[in-house]
This record gives C-alpha cells, structure tokens and sequence, in this order.
C-alpha cells in the first residue's frame, strides 16, 4: 500500500469495475426525476415528504456513482451510495419483503433487500479501499 491508496495490478480491470457498479446508480437517479411519482408510489406511504426523499436520493445516487466511476474521491462516493442503500433498502424493501400480499412477491422483494445489502457492502468496501490515484 502506498499512503492511503492501494495498489492496482491492472487499472482498467478497477475502472471496469467501478463504471459497472455505478451504472444501476446513474441509471436510477435518471430515472428518478423522470419517474418521480412511480418512485413515490414505492414508499411506505408513512415517510412524510416522500417527493422530497426521491429528489434527494437521485441527487445523492449520481453524486456518489459520479465521484466512484470518474475516480474522484471515490471513498466520498462510497459513502453516499451507502447512505442512499441502507434506509432505501430497509424503507422500501425490508418493508415490502414483510408486508408483500403473496408468497411470489414476498420472495421477490427479499430478492431486492439482499441486493441492497450486497451493494451496500461493497459501497463501503470502496469507501475503505477506495482507488489508486492517478497522475
């Protein structure tokens, strides 16, 4: 290791990565503004101010996927899609994967929780590994 960044033994295998772990956030924060009311419906109707929330998770979601995938501070971007994953995961979700009306949808929706947490884990991994930086 080399100060606070870790040494890559092929760099275009990293910017791979990190481009196709940011898409799904650049692809869903689009859709947010361009889908607001469908992303509204998603929501536990209980969360107060939910246009509000989907508005700030799409500004948070291409935030962090831009910082990840252009290698600019990538350990901020890290943080801000673990922020966007874990109540999002948990709200919607963990929510639908316990309240869904039947066994299909349960188990479709349990599906999308652990995805969630998946992504979540790694969105911290890089916020702890971060990338190389580059000259």
């Amino acid at each position: 290791m080399e100060g606070n960044d870790i040494v890559l033994l092929h760099p275009a295998i990293a910017a791979t990565g990190r481009v196709m772990f940011a898409l799904i956030f650049f692809l869903s924060g689009i859709t947010h503004f361009t889908m607001l009311n469908d992303y509204v419906a998603l929501m536990p109707a209980g969360i107060p101010f939910r246009p509000f929330w989907v508005v700030v998770s799409a500004v948070v979601e291409l935030i962090g996927a831009t910082l990840i995938a252009g290698n600019r501070y990538p350990r901020l971007g890290g943080w801000l899609i673990a922020l966007f994953l874990v109540p999002v995961t948990i709200t919607v979700h963990g929510v639908a994967m316990v309240t869904a009306p039947d066994p299909l949808m349960q188990r479709i929706q349990t599906s999308f929780f652990l995805k969630g947490v998946t992504m979540a884990g790694a969105a911290l991994l890089i916020t702890q590994l971060g990338v190389r930086r580059t000259p």
